[in-house]
């Protein structure tokens, strides 16, 4: 018996945002299915516009794994996680401890197609940039989202976030936040 996909089923009950008051709660699930959608559109943006050549497949599937070892360690709030350089490599260590052990969940025969999603992000260092880019666009959405529904509480985070947006330099990125992202502003109504 494999628990895998069990412990990866629980993802829906992995809150984030959990240091601020939420209209709407979040979790790892929706989250990481999110962030796999805009990856693999950010991928597909620069290969189609930017002449790039990598596998929008591959960011996809990713992204998909992006949040894995929160399953075993919470969602730790980015200011904890980045408070200090100390902080920041034990949570990274704790990550992949958390990672590794959830890939020992599988049989044999699948365990380096697992390995490849969730531990070697080295391999992967363009489309992981990706991947990190769709995810930075998913907490700017979130307080689009909490914004819109008269939550001032993401304000300053939503400033902070654009921020480190512009500072990505990343023509996808910059791509999608034109095309796509004035939308989430418009009621379903304005969106017609």
């Amino acid at each position: 018996m494999y628990h895998f996909f069990s412990y990866m089923a629980r993802m829906k009950h992995i809150k984030r945002w959990g240091l601020m008051r939420n209209t709407r709660e979040e979790n790892i699930q929706e989250h990481s299915l999110q962030t796999a959608m805009i990856a693999h559109a950010l991928a597909l943006i620069k290969n189609r516009v930017y002449g790039g050549c990598v596998d929008a497949e591959r960011a996809l599937a990713l992204a998909v794994y992006h949040e894995t070892g929160e399953v075993i360690t919470g969602d730790l709030a980015t200011p904890i996680k980045y408070f200090n350089p100390e902080i920041k490599t034990a949570y990274k260590q704790i990550e992949r401890l958390a990672e590794e052990k959830l890939v020992d969940m599988l049989p044999d025969v699948l365990r380096p197609d697992y390995e490849a999603l969730i531990l070697d992000r080295e391999a992967d260092a363009e489309l992981y940039a990706i991947v990190k880019a769709a995810d930075k666009i998913c907490a700017y959405l979130k307080c689009v989202e909490e914004l819109s529904a008269g939550n001032s509480e993401f304000a300053k985070a939503k400033k902070a976030i654009e921020k480190a947006i512009r500072q990505m330099e990343r023509p996808e990125v910059d791509y999608f936040m034109k095309t796509f992202v004035p939308s989430f502003e418009l009621t379903l109504d304005e969106m017609g």
